[in-house]
């Protein structure tokens, strides 16, 4: 596994981190916390530093109890707590397939007291706004976090799903380390921001890397997923014909011994981009963490960007709307 700096460089982490979201949230009902504890310590053992969570990742065990995400993260790396990087977020909650967004000054403060709390630490080490509020100003967050910050209950924050404007505004408060927005072969919104990131030295970390697992090449039109408990039953990615695409990944993994998985996360990360790919499964976290193994030329990943440009696929999940 390589080794990279968050940010400005106080930070450091695995070129690739493992998103916990799935495990209690969107992808089925939750996972056996015991064996999902055993995957993040599988994580650890084979390199991975950086997992990231969030408050709102919540689901409803077959018992009808209520899984917390953060408090799963917690208890899995407790022992290890001086030796990872644990991020997580606030201002969001759910409702159905619907984002409610809340970054007053007074939620912000309850909110890291309670993922401190369900994390069982005494500070987070980067703590990203979800998403942004309209209704509360980037730079009245930025204030709030500067005040936890000098308090040492984070170390660093971020924000998810942000433009070049609100970036440039929040930095100015309080600098920023890292953003969390949605990137894949997929979903390339967002490369216009590189430059703004690079002379701001704040850390592109990408979630959703892989389509929501797509472009793992394990699903096509005929797969079926809970509709009540999987997201992935409404996602268009899914249902399209992208099967260009998967023909392209899967010449390209043939030439380098890999997976279209793997390829898919070496070209972000020959990028400097960040992936946190979510699994539930050993066998797959082995395969995501060998795609670090993985080595792409400069000139190999403009082809593939090139090509990428040519394909024509269908529609992506983006995430939910805000309310």
């Amino acid at each position: 596994m390589k080794y990279i700096n968050l940010g400005d460089g106080e930070i450091k982490i695995s070129a690739l981190g493992l998103g916990c979201m799935g495990m209690t949230h969107a992808y089925g009902k939750p996972s056996d916390e015991n064996e999902m504890i055993k995957l993040i310590h599988s994580a650890f053992d084979m390199g991975i530093t950086f997992f990231d969570t969030a408050e709102c990742y919540l689901g409803t065990t077959e018992n009808g109890d209520i899984a917390s995400n953060e408090e799963l993260v917690g208890k899995a790396l407790k022992n290890y707590r001086d030796k990872v990087i644990i991020a997580t977020k606030f201002g969001v909650k759910h409702n159905n397939t619907e984002l409610i967004t809340d970054s007053r000054p007074e939620t912000i403060i309850k909110s890291v007291d309670g993922s401190l709390k369900r994390l069982g630490t005494d500070y987070i080490d980067l703590y990203y706004q979800h998403r942004l509020d309209p209704d509360v100003p980037v730079e009245e967050v930025a204030g709030t976090i500067s005040d936890l910050i000098k308090a040492g209950k984070i170390r660093a924050w971020g924000i998810s799903e942000v433009d070049e404007e609100h970036i440039r505004r929040a930095d100015k408060i309080c600098p920023l380390t890292a953003i969390q927005n949605r990137y894949s072969m997929m979903y390339r919104y967002y490369e216009p921001l590189m430059h703004v990131l690079k002379e701001l030295q704040i850390t592109f970390v990408a979630h959703s890397p892989l389509a929501n697992g797509f472009l793992t090449g394990k699903y096509n039109k005929e797969s079926v997923f809970d509709k009540v408990y999987d997201y992935r039953s409404d996602m268009p990615q899914f249902k399209g014909d992208n099967q260009e695409l998967l023909d392209m990944l899967n010449n390209i993994a043939t030439e380098k011994y890999s997976t279209p998985a793997q390829i898919s996360l070496a070209w972000m990360m020959a990028k400097g981009i960040v992936p946190i790919p979510g699994t539930r499964k050993l066998q797959r976290l082995e395969e995501n963490i060998g795609a670090a193994d993985i080595l792409l030329t400069d000139e190999e990943v403009s082809r593939i960007d090139e090509t990428l440009n040519t394909i024509k696929m269908s529609d992506v999940f983006w995430g939910h709307k805000i309310k």
